[in-house]
């Protein structure tokens, strides 16, 4: 990475200067060199002199055969425009790498979990969920590529209120078959989707359970239910291309006695005590917020005590860092959870919580409205559907997790430039056109060959580009934004179709020229190909 390399060089000069501080290399606006470095500027009050003074020393040790020019700029920036050879290189490197292009051992083997996509199992899954799957699945990807040991599992919120609220719907549904009618709670699950599992169910039980309701008719609703809602859901999953390591049941925790051996342990660090019947956990020990509920008053675990009894397990499983991925709506519940990892004796950096916002469908330029426990949603296997799960993925990753994001359907499945993961494939597409045309056109192509002819503004623009990648990469996942990486598809893309449009890269009067862009060419297929693999998108050869 050329950036790096200009950082190395600055620091060295320093060095032997006697000098050490943080400086930044960055891209700046264009016509001002290839990179810039405020160095001098930030290194003023080390030196005790101007930053033009600083920066023309520093510019005399930094020439090399590396640059083709370093100038002051401004106050005292230092712009560097590298050489042509330089950016040669990064050709090589990406067509000698090829699918490894970008791989880099950051992690050194550290075990990581992510955790994401949990979910009530009451219902289809919403397009909150997808955005959330490839946001996880995507950093998966990514943290892999860097060198971490990873896992992802999907955690089952199997017990409690909502699955018998769950169950008695269904039986509502399944009697409504036979003529008989109950109300469903109002806080019961209302959709269709329900209709359809009771008469699966009817089918296979016929009037068994007509008129009948008792606890041991209860759990086998309970079963049922939460086994087809789970089905539904991996479904769901293999539609958007996503696959998991561990279904983990949250009422597991009860069943194998975690919930009560956690329980055991904050009684001996007198980290508990009851109060109105139920049983609270000492939130207040560790930051400024109320204590909270483990064991209500009816003897069962809140979710804060579940979901302490899961972290937990994770810990036990041998994870040195999990990340869970939730909805912003969640954000009160990460100081409790941070208070009881503390409580364990976990490292605090053991968890971390990535935050997204919420997701609005657009169409025809109006919001659709979304309420799932009156059933009035648009499900995410609809919205499959209706767009597919290339431009699915693409736009749930595209907008950064912090931010809301307006998913514009009728954008997605546009045919166009404007839509940008069309924009995207269509580059990919493109190249693969250009090599259908050279074959055609008799020009030989030959790997690794003529990339010393490379160099003018347009090419040079496209090799900047590519060299980059690693560098977004480990961004994208430093910052847990996926985004980072769709606007750099976006602007790869850009710059190649630029470079396709002003420069001739098929010419049957210079076969050595023509052999020199096909390699650029191929350069940035392997590179967007590999950043649409990442995002689990798919790289076409035509469309």
């Amino acid at each position: 990475m050329i950036r790096d390399m200009i950082k190395e060089k600055i620091k060295k000069v320093l060095e032997d200067l006697g000098k050490d501080y943080e400086f930044k290399v960055e891209i700046p606006p264009e016509n001002f060199g290839d990179f810039s470095s405020n160095v001098a500027m930030v290194g003023a009050k080390h030196f005790r002199r101007p930053p033009r003074e600083i920066a023309m020393d520093l510019i005399e040790n930094l020439k090399g055969d590396e640059f083709e020019s370093i100038e002051i700029a401004g106050p005292g920036f230092i712009n560097f425009r590298v050489s042509k050879s330089l950016l040669q290189k990064v050709v090589r490197k990406v067509l000698e790498e090829k699918e490894r292009f970008g791989k880099r051992d950051v992690g050194k083997g550290t075990r990581v979990q992510f955790e994401y996509a949990s979910a009530n199992p009451t219902g289809p899954l919403t397009v909150a969920h997808g955005r959330q799957i490839v946001i996880g699945d995507t950093l998966v990807k990514l943290y892999k590529e860097l060198g971490f040991d990873v896992k992802n599992e999907v955690y089952l919120n199997d017990a409690g209120r909502q699955i018998s609220l769950l169950a008695y719907s269904l039986w509502v549904r399944y009697n409504e078959l036979f003529g008989v009618k109950n109300e469903i709670p109002e806080d019961g699950y209302k959709g269709e989707y329900l209709i359809n599992v009771a008469k699966k169910l009817k089918d296979e039980v016929g009037d068994k359970y007509k008129g009948k309701w008792n606890d041991e008719i209860e759990e086998f609703f309970k079963r049922y239910a939460v086994n087809e809602m789970l089905n539904w859901m991996k479904s769901t999953f293999e539609r958007m291309g996503s696959k998991f390591d561990r279904y983990f049941s949250e009422k597991s925790l009860v069943e194998d006695g975690t919930v009560n051996k956690i329980i055991e342990y904050f009684r001996r660090k007198d980290l508990v005590y009851e109060k109105d019947g139920a049983l609270w956990f000492k939130v207040s020990e560790f930051i400024d917020e109320d204590d909270k509920v483990l064991v209500r008053k009816d003897g069962t675990p809140t979710y804060f005590m579940t979901d302490i009894a899961y972290h937990y397990n994770k810990r036990m499983r041998g994870f040195e860092k999990v990340y869970d991925i939730w909805g912003s709506d969640h954000h009160g519940h990460i100081p409790r959870m941070k208070a009881a990892m503390k409580a364990l004796g976990f490292p605090d950096d053991f968890l971390t919580v990535v935050l997204h916002q919420f997701v609005t469908l657009k169409k025809g330029g109006k919001k659709l409205r979304m309420s799932t426990r009156a059933g009035r949603f648009i499900t995410l296997d609809e919205l499959l559907e209706e767009v597919g799960r290339d431009a699915a993925r693409y736009f749930f990753a595209r907008i950064d997790p912090s931010k809301p994001l307006d998913f514009d359907i009728d954008l997605a499945v546009k045919q166009s430039s404007d839509n940008p993961v069309y924009y995207v494939q269509y580059a990919h597409a493109r190249i693969s056109s250009l090599f259908r045309q050279a074959r055609e056109k008799k020009i030989n192509f030959i790997e690794g060959e003529n990339l010393d002819l490379l160099g003018d503004e347009y090419e040079r623009s496209v090799m900047k580009q590519l060299d980059l990648f690693e560098d977004i990469l480990l961004e994208a996942a430093q910052y847990y934004s996926p985004a980072k990486l769709t606007s750099y598809l976006e602007e790869l893309a850009h710059v190649f179709h630029i470079f396709y449009t002003h420069d001739t890269i098929l010419d049957n009067s210079n076969f050595e020229m023509s052999n020199a862009r096909l390699n650029l060419s191929k350069a940035v297929q392997v590179v967007i190909k590999k950043g649409l693999n990442l995002l689990g998108v798919s790289a076409p050869e035509k469309m």
